[in-house]
């Protein structure tokens, strides 16, 4: 996976700089107009925080039940990475419900869940850095109640009343708006992918590091 990070960071990017022409190039859907177009960077982000939640608490899981400490790593790195998609998913959903429903927000089952699970991988960073001994156990527990949360998130529109269209839009859109979609959330995937290996190698370093510090200092 090392060995992919930099191509699929080159290609994400290249792919990213492309998709506006390929977006542009899109109808524009019949109600809505333009701004429905945001969906084709909503979409990928708002699928991939919730990935980043179950990529976190399974690894969370390993801590937890199997003691597995590398795979700490891979749980903080997935934890930051959900905050920053969480917070983009949470600015370009009101930039579109603002023209398409005249509202920035609505507490519908979604969005408030979506905002519980935003606020999970706050608390679970605040408590990582500043939390002291054992917040690493506590955290992997917060974690785990972010996972529990993404089926319930998913499947809400088709449950709940809501504002959001139901799951099964996406796989019947159009191939002209299905191709930007698919193509956005390819590029979006690469660079998570990049990112997350990037930022968890990164971790088990400091983690090897701080564990040579403490061996110097018992010497």
């Amino acid at each position: 996976m090392q060995k992919l990070t930099t191509p699929f960071i080159v290609l994400s990017a290249g792919m990213l700089l492309v998709a506006p022409w390929i977006i542009n190039a899109a109808p524009y859907e019949s109600t809505m107009g333009l701004v429905q177009k945001v969906f084709y960077f909503h979409f990928p982000v708002a699928i991939l925080f919730l990935v980043s939640a179950i990529i976190c608490g399974v690894n969370s899981a390993r801590v937890l039940f199997w003691k597995n400490e590398r795979a700490d790593g891979w749980a903080v790195a997935a934890a930051e990475l959900g905050f920053v998609l969480g917070a983009l998913t949470l600015v370009t959903g009101p930039l579109w419900a603002r023209k398409a429903w005249g509202v920035w927000w609505v507490w519908d089952a979604r969005l408030t869940m979506s905002l519980v699970l935003f606020l999970t991988f706050a608390a679970y960073m605040l408590l990582r850095r500043y939390g002291g001994p054992g917040s690493d156990r506590l955290g992997a527990g917060m974690a785990l109640f972010g996972m529990v949360n993404v089926p319930f998130i998913y499947v809400s529109v088709n449950v709940w009343r809501t504002l959001h269209p139901m799951t099964s839009v996406v796989p019947t859109l159009p191939t002209d708006m299905g191709i930007p979609l698919w193509f956005c959330f390819a590029a979006f995937t690469m660079l998570f992918v990049a990112l997350l290996n990037l930022r968890a190698t990164l971790e088990h370093q400091r983690t090897r590091l701080e564990a040579l510090y403490l061996a110097q200092d018992e010497a």
